[in-house]
């Protein structure tokens, strides 16, 4: 049987990974002409509309630089505004199909983190996928 890892063993391959996978996803946002912040933004409205406020504290960035972010994304046709449901002087930032595009393609072309997967079957996937979700819960 294999020795259990320490804790400090595990973090220290979790801080591995995450940066490899960080890497992986620049190079992959570089070659779609996005830089990480963007790209990032994407995948955080890849799960929802979001405000400006909500996005900048997500992504711990300043609301000024938030702006900058979003007003690139929308000249791209990557995001639009829109009036919030909830509140109609919040403007919430949402991704454009051009957006969901953009953000499945820069996922495609991580090829480090791509290959890893594909070296999982699909038990071992499902494994991986339990415990990130015990570990990092949504």
């Amino acid at each position: 049987m294999a020795p259990i890892p320490t804790k400090a063993q595990l973090m220290e391959l979790l801080a591995h990974s995450v940066s490899t996978h960080y890497a992986d996803f620049t190079a992959a946002a570089t070659d779609m002409g996005l830089t990480s912040s963007q790209a990032k933004t994407l995948t955080v409205l890849r799960r929802a509309p979001a405000s400006m406020r909500s996005l900048a504290g997500t992504l711990a960035c300043d609301a000024s630089n938030m702006t900058g972010i979003i007003d690139r994304l929308e000249k791209r046709d990557l995001v639009h505004r829109e009036v919030s449901a909830t509140d109609r002087r919040v403007k919430n930032v949402a991704l454009t199909e051009t957006g969901q595009e953009a953000i499945d393609t820069i996922r495609e072309r991580m090829e480090q983190t791509q290959t890893g997967l594909d070296k999982l079957s699909d038990d071992e996937r499902a494994e991986l996928f339990r415990l990130l979700t015990v570990v990092f819960p949504r």
